[in-house]
Parts: C-alpha cells; structure tokens; sequence
C-alpha cells in the first residue's frame, strides 16, 4: 500500500537512485563553478564585470538552471530522510516538508538564475 507521502519500498530505491544521480550532477556543477570562480578571481574580475559577462548568456542560464533542478531534486529527499530520523517526524509530515523545501529552492534558485541572466 503506497500512497505519495509515505513510499514503499519501489518508491523508496527509486529516491536512492535519483539522490545518487543528483549528487553526481551537483559534484559537477559544483567543480565547474568553482573553476569559473578561480578563473574570474584570479583574473581579477569585479562582481559588476562578473554579472556583466553573465548577462544575455544563456549557456550560463542554462548550466545553472541544471544546477539548482539537480539541488531541487537532491535536498528534498535528504531532509525528508532527516526529518523522520532525527526530529521523529512521521513520513507524511517530512514528505510534506521536504516537498516545500523543494519547491522554494526551485523558485527562489530560478528567479536568481534568471536574474544573473536576464
């Protein structure tokens, strides 16, 4: 018996599976930005010439939208994972929980994407 907020155990390893893929994603983003970041800092850039260069590059765009759906997807089902293990909260509540703090990664990490971007 399964419902959306309480996974049985298909559910469950299909989470696993999607947890691990995101953290390969995000340990990629997360070395490709920190390059840019050494490149930019060590060329001496400005944050205002940093944004400068972001401005109108989608590729930019894109590569970060990439980052914050892969945080979207991993950091949600962490919580939920530490929601039930160390505050002993019920599976629903934490999915609930988790699901939120999804949401809220998704929009606030697209609306600073888009404006870096835009």
């Amino acid at each position: 018996m399964s419902s959306a907020l309480n996974p049985d155990a298909v559910t469950q390893a299909k989470l696993w599976y999607w947890q691990r893929i995101s953290a390969m994603v995000l340990a990629l983003c997360v070395l490709v930005h920190l390059g840019g970041m050494i490149y930019a800092v060590r060329g001496g850039l400005s944050a205002a010439e940093i944004l400068g260069r972001t401005h109108g590059n989608w590729l930019f765009g894109i590569f970060y939208a990439v980052f914050v759906f892969a945080c979207a997807v991993h950091v949600p089902i962490g919580f939920a994972r530490i929601c039930e293990e160390w505050l002993g909260l019920k599976a629903g509540a934490a999915w609930l929980i988790a699901k939120a703090l999804g949401l809220v990664i998704l929009v606030m990490g697209l609306r600073a994407v888009y404006g870096v971007v835009a």
